[in-house]
């Protein structure tokens, strides 16, 4: 794994490694005498303790089972694969194509009811027309090497984008006017997307605030976009991985990112016309 992890990825593996050291003490054991058990040199067992090797299931089934605790193995291995799902390397999430990653994150945005997202590279998902969607899919797919499935993706991603329209939901976005000029596809596509997006403005359950290239005083520096699906958790795009973050501290963090990100933001009228000069320069 890169070396990149969150404090909320740390906190789910330590918690992991504290109940196999609870499983191995309530068995009376040394790491020694379950190491020699298992079949395991004894640093393995000792790495796996103190958190420093995610253990695989099969290992973990070998320890519950050297200390008479199967019973407990399932839960632990639930355990251990939620912290894996917290930073995901878009090779294993994409080795199958792109559709299955855009259709497992539905459930997630339909049932959050506060939806905070930052953008300072492309338009949000929720927003994009197919063609641009299309067209930003194409260059990740190329990029990762990934199974050509653009159009099932592109389907997928619109199929989300309807959430937009459901009673129950609240949108806030702030999307840098860095995102409204760089160019994803031909100057059609552009000039689609960025009409389109006056237009998702309009609805009620959306704001859309522009941070302009004139914000004075900036107080926060870019960020790589983000998501805040209600106060839950976070998801972070890197180049090469998703990191969801989940710890109530570093949550709160990005929330306050979020709040002063806000700050910088125009919004209605004002917002419109970034928008609007935006689109006039494409003709």
């Amino acid at each position: 794994m890169p070396t990149y992890q969150s404090s909320s990825v740390e906190a789910a593996r330590k918690a992991v490694a504290a109940k196999l050291r609870e499983v191995r003490l309530d068995a009376g054991l040394t790491g020694h005498e379950l190491a020699v058990r298992c079949g395991w040199n004894k640093s393995k067992s000792s790495r796996i303790e103190n958190a420093r090797t995610p253990p695989s299931d099969a290992d973990v089934r070998a320890w519950c089972a050297a200390c008479d605790a199967d019973g407990q193995a399932a839960d632990i291995i639930a355990a251990s694969r939620s912290a894996d799902s917290m930073y995901l390397e878009w090779k294993r999430l994409q080795r199958t194509g792109l559709r299955r990653l855009q259709e497992s994150r539905i459930p997630l945005y339909e049932r959050t009811k506060l939806h905070r997202g930052y953008a300072s590279h492309v338009v949000p998902g929720l927003f994009q027309t197919p063609a641009y969607a299309s067209a930003l899919l194409s260059v990740i797919r190329r990029f990762h090497g990934t199974p050509d499935d653009t159009a099932e993706a592109v389907d997928a991603r619109m199929a989300r984008a309807r959430v937009l329209q459901e009673a129950g939901h609240r949108f806030t976005l702030l999307i840098e006017e860095s995102v409204l000029r760089y160019q994803i596809g031909d100057a059609e596509t552009m000039a689609g997307q960025l009409g389109h997006l006056l237009s998702v403005m309009s609805l009620p359950a959306v704001s859309v605030g522009i941070i302009p290239f004139t914000a004075r005083s900036r107080g926060m520096w870019t960020l790589e976009g983000f998501n805040i699906f209600d106060d839950e958790r976070v998801h972070v795009e890197l180049l090469t991985a998703q990191v969801t973050v989940a710890a109530p501290g570093e949550v709160a963090m990005y929330v306050k990112a979020f709040s002063e990100l806000r700050d910088l933001a125009v919004y209605g009228t004002p917002a419109r016309a970034v928008v609007t000069a935006a689109l006039d320069s494409l003709r």
